[in-house]
């Protein structure tokens, strides 16, 4: 019967294109992996992989089983992680990692019953894009990200939806763009846009890259500046631009479709190993509905 190790080799061949890659990447040597996806085909009685090119392809066979692989070390990922967290150690310290537009001031309402609950817990905030979150989650530290929703999330990360927050699409009223109707989003393209990406220069999935001309800044707060300066046009979150909105320093776009507001959810992300215990369970409930 096949084993983790084999599935591993075959899906870490798949994904990074070559038998020499996968043992790279799970720092095993190259026979080994190559032994590993042969005794895997004998135990299958299928050929998964065509060896005839430069770099493995796989067959049908082979892409047949990969999504079952890929559920099957998933849950495996997902068994090591709960096994782990079966002491339920509260951690001294707890990290609240807040993507930049989303308003802190929802998230701070539910810190007193926190600290009411866990009074030995020290709290730390940090705020990052969601993109850096996701990255800070990699590194299994007692950590809860509020985000944006991303199309892709890692496997070993547990998530929620808390609520949304409503974006739309902004101008300086110094910007020439202020002073006309656009027809379509697609007009836009003749104007900079500024765009929100990762320190790693990552950008969204909920961002639209619409210009060919961009600037880009890795926080909300950022991006309202550049706005503000006359530097191009941005989609913000309307809590961030209210105060220039009011002061008449900042505009909604005019456009022939006027409603072109949306809303982006927000998720709670946790890793594995720290979703199951007691504070996290608690501090997903504390922010349940806070948007």
């Amino acid at each position: 019967m096949f084993s983790i190790e084999q599935l591993q080799a075959f899906v870490s061949t798949v994904e990074t294109g070559s038998f020499s890659a996968a043992a790279r990447h799970l720092g095993k040597a190259q026979s080994v992996v190559s032994q590993h996806i042969m005794n895997l085909e004998i135990d299958c009685n299928v050929t998964l992989f065509e060896r005839g090119g430069r770099y493995p392809t796989l067959t049908n066979a082979g892409s047949r089983l990969l999504p079952h692989a890929h559920a099957l070390l998933n849950q495996h990922q997902r068994l090591k992680n709960s096994v782990q967290a079966l002491s339920d150690i509260t951690p001294s310290e707890v990290t609240i990692a807040l993507d930049e537009g989303i308003p802190f001031k929802a998230v701070s309402s539910i810190i007193g019953e926190l600290q009411r609950i866990y009074p030995q817990v020290t709290l730390e905030f940090l705020s990052a894009s969601s993109l850096d979150i996701i990255d800070l989650l990699k590194k299994e530290v007692p950590l809860t990200g509020v985000i944006f929703s991303e199309l892709k999330i890692p496997t070993y990360l547990d998530y929620e939806c808390i609520g949304s927050v409503c974006f739309d699409l902004y101008v300086a009223k110094s910007h020439p763009l202020s002073e006309q109707i656009s027809q379509s989003i697609d007009s836009l393209r003749l104007h900079r846009q500024l765009l929100i990406r990762s320190r790693n220069t990552q950008t969204s999935s909920f961002q639209l890259k619409i210009s060919p001309d961009i600037l880009y800044a890795d926080n909300y707060f950022l991006l309202l500046e550049l706005t503000l300066q006359g530097h191009g046009w941005s989609f913000l979150p309307e809590h961030v631009a209210h105060d220039a909105v009011q002061a008449g320093e900042l505009v909604k776009l005019p456009m022939e479709f006027e409603k072109m507001h949306w809303q982006a959810n927000v998720d709670v992300l946790q890793h594995q190993k720290n979703s199951g215990k007691a504070i996290f369970k608690t501090l997903r409930q504390l922010l349940r509905n806070i948007l």
